[in-house]
């Protein structure tokens, strides 16, 4: 009786137990070390096959898709093994460490090892030390942790996505041999693809920003001065790194014709891939050609064949023709990181015994396709002879809501004043202006012939017009490369009208006089020019109102000044050191 009745109370137990445990989903592996012993003892916890009680939850069953395949092992990971051969102070999972290692450990460092916290479910390896034992113990447990939050991977049937390798991207070389080892898409059946994780050959399918550009044999070479100012030949051209160097190669005159750093077929000849390790490759095309004399005049060829350096002895002086002296490379990309286009332009020149050491000079610049460089007027500070950057901000009213500075395409246009003829016509030459450049201080006019019997309110209009031109601007970019949404950096235009009152004159504008103030901005090495203040003043003169009808010639003009308001450099030094040293009091006894 008593047996029997324990049965449905045994039941409950473990039926309660197997819950729990399926709740949880935790199986535990456990081992302890001691000084003397190092067998592990298991425990493993599973869940039992019981009804499930009512009022528990129900436990998720176990999907018939693959469970995601864990990349990285817990148990034999260590990442606070840093010795090799050797073992680390209180790091419990260095192999390198024996049981009396373990007995004078204070903590364990890392005490949890997981894998990817991405997976529903994963394996986590966690250590720690039984101090009330004696001697002390390390303890090992082996747990399946289950992840709380909602988004996390539960099945998987693409095993190489549970890597970081780059999938093989099809194109037209490799199509076919994708077709072959592929089985197709399906929900529960795991891909067989197998993919090859050499580490010596890349698998990128585009360029990315620093690589190395490829070519047929080797990579596109870009000599620069590395350690010093001579060339170096093996340095390789970065993808989007704009770069203009120069550098100092010597030379024997007599061996020019030998040196592949002085031909022009050792920069046009290479053959760049499309993309990295591809079969499509870009052929470097000669744009231009320009011939430089020993005098230093300048020469364009038409034609764009390659020429060889010759040496040529005119009696005792020997000269080298067709030396390599400058190299310009212009690559154009697409947005997938691919190398469509490339372009070449040369400076070919003479060399005689006083050009050696011979400086060379290369650059490259990167073009996106299918779009067109924006011209600055410097980047940041304004580059003298370069137009000036300005446009009004749209008033209540306007069209269109647009919160930054309105601009012309015509970066020519922005900011004008009169432009000087021979005849100087004012309304011959209505509309055709002369830009306003950094640095350059101006001073235009013409002549408008007036009768007498011109109204005056008419006429002052009419002369604004020619003076302001059209669209005057209402601010003025700070430097060359100042975006129109930045409005508050901006420099606005003030406007200032001087006019004389006289009795039973017409008030008549005469001159527009622009001053532009600029600083020096940022380091006294590398100073930027930057606007700070722009001041547009319209001088008006008075004219007696008359109806004789006589002609009147009235001389219109505009001014530009640029001043510089720059402060003085003040240079900086620290304070002299000061000896902080006390004597003792009886330092010069007996003698004081």
């Amino acid at each position: 009786m008593g047996p029997r009745g324990l049965q449905p109370l045994m039941l409950v137990l473990l039926d309660c137990w197997a819950s729990v445990s399926a709740q949880t989903g935790v199986t535990l592996a456990v081992t302890t070390e001691d000084l003397n012993s190092t067998e592990p003892f298991p425990m493993t916890l599973g869940p039992a096959l019981s009804p499930r009680p009512p009022g528990f939850p129900r436990v998720p069953e176990p999907s018939s898709g693959p469970r995601p395949t864990p990349v990285t092992d817990v148990a034999a990971l260590c990442v606070c093994d840093l010795s090799p051969a050797q073992c680390d102070v209180n790091c419990c999972c260095d192999p390198d460490c024996s049981s009396m290692d373990f007995s004078v450990f204070s903590a364990c460092s890392v005490s949890v090892v997981t894998g990817d916290s991405q997976f529903c479910s994963q394996k986590a390896a966690i250590y720690s030390l039984n101090v009330t034992a004696h001697p002390p113990q390390r303890v090992f447990k082996l747990v399946n942790q289950i992840n709380p939050s909602v988004f996390c991977i539960h099945i998987t049937n693409y095993k190489p996505a549970l890597s970081f390798i780059n999938p093989e991207v099809p194109d037209e070389n490799n199509f076919d041999k994708l077709m072959k080892t592929s089985d197709g898409f399906s929900l529960n059946v795991e891909s067989d693809i197998s993919f090859t994780t050499g580490s010596d050959i890349p698998n990128a399918a585009k360029y990315e920003y620093g690589v190395h550009l490829q070519t047929s044999d080797s990579f596109l070479r870009f000599p620069s001065p590395l350690t010093s100012s001579l060339c170096t030949d093996n340095n390789p051209a970065a993808f989007l790194v704009n770069q203009v160097v120069k550098c100092t190669r010597r030379i024997n005159l007599e061996q020019c014709e030998e040196i592949e750093a002085l031909c022009m077929a050792y920069y046009s000849s290479p053959r760049i891939l499309r993309v990295p390790n591809s079969r499509t490759e870009v052929p470097i095309t000669v744009r231009s050609i320009v011939i430089q004399s020993l005098n230093k005049t300048l020469t364009q060829l038409e034609n764009t064949d390659i020429l060889k350096q010759a040496l040529v002895e005119a009696g005792a002086v020997k000269i080298c023709t067709n030396v390599v002296l400058e190299v310009k490379y212009s690559l154009t990309y697409t947005d997938a990181g691919e190398i469509t286009k490339a372009d070449l332009s040369l400076l070919l020149g003479t060399v005689n015994n006083a050009g050696v050491p011979l400086q060379q000079k290369f650059g490259i610049h990167f073009i996106q396709q299918n779009t067109k460089p924006v011209p600055l007027s410097g980047n940041p500070g304004y580059v003298v002879g370069l137009p000036l950057a300005a446009g009004f901000q749209p008033h209540k009213g306007y069209p269109f809501r647009f919160s930054g500075i309105i601009q012309t395409m015509n970066r020519y246009g922005q900011l004008t004043i009169l432009r000087s003829t021979a005849d100087q016509d004012c309304l011959a030459i209505e509309g055709i202006r002369t830009p306003v450049l950094f640095g350059y201080n101006m001073q235009s006019g013409c002549k408008l012939r007036l009768t007498g019997a011109t109204m005056c309110p008419l006429v002052v209009e009419k002369v604004k017009s020619l003076l302001k031109g059209q669209n005057f601007p209402d601010y003025v970019a700070p430097f060359g490369n100042s975006q129109a949404w930045d409005v508050l950096d901006w420099v606005p235009v003030h406007f200032v009208t001087q006019t004389l009152h006289v009795k039973d004159s017409c008030q008549l504008p005469v001159a527009l006089v622009l001053e532009v103030k600029w600083t020096k901005y940022g380091s006294l090495l590398n100073p930027q020019a930057k606007i700070v203040n722009v001041t547009a003043n319209l001088i008006s003169s008075s004219f007696p109102e008359t109806n004789s009808g006589n002609e009147r010639m009235i001389l219109l003009s505009t001014a530009v000044t640029f001043v510089d308001v720059s402060a003085p450099a003040e240079a900086g030094f620290r304070a002299r050191p000061t000896i902080n040293a006390k004597l003792p009091f009886n330092f010069f006894f007996p003698f004081v």
